[in-house]
């Protein structure tokens, strides 16, 4: 996998495994100056750059070593950021956390510790700003703020309540 090879350093040579190292360093520190990331994407960034297995697998145990690189972390923090800003399900966040390739014992615990009235209080905050919006007719305007929740990965009964409640909030 990866991209093109790095080009040769100077006089042909293929880097040695500290110029490999240096760049992997590189890599990681550019990545997680953007924003946090899973162990998983940063092996990834790495890779496309043709850093080799071996050399990657040093440089994310030294980062993970001294704490830059903690997958429990990146998952509380995106699971926190999902809730309060695009209130994501915990179906969602616990799909997108396995793409990013966090573990799965990891992702259950973090998932586990959303409980069912923050999940729910985040559905409501959803509803609310789809019912808000207004326009049209009362009913197709439920069934339309019941599926978007449903596409973000709520379960029925938590579309239902969040709606409810989200109705009960903005009449008063």
């Amino acid at each position: 996998m990866g991209g093109q090879a790095a080009p040769p350093r100077s006089g042909g040579r293929e880097p040695d495994r500290e110029e490999w190292r240096e760049r992997g360093r590189r890599i990681v520190i550019r990545q997680l100056s953007m924003m946090d990331r899973s162990r998983q994407q940063l092996s990834e960034a790495m890779e496309r750059r043709d850093v080799p297995a071996d050399v990657r697998e040093e440089v994310l145990d030294h980062f993970t070593s001294i704490g830059l690189i903690d997958d429990a972390h990146f998952a509380r923090a995106l699971v926190r950021t999902r809730l309060s800003e695009t209130g994501a399900s915990r179906k969602a966040m616990c799909e997108e956390l396995r793409r990013k390739g966090v573990d799965r014992g990891i992702v259950d615990a973090v998932i586990e510790s959303v409980g069912d009235e923050a999940e729910l209080e985040a559905a409501v905050a959803v509803a609310e700003k789809r019912l808000s919006r207004g326009g049209g007719d009362p009913r197709t305007l439920d069934r339309r703020v019941y599926a978007a929740l449903a596409r973000r990965g709520y379960p029925p009964e938590t579309c239902s309540r969040a709606l409810r409640e989200a109705h009960e909030r903005l009449l008063g």
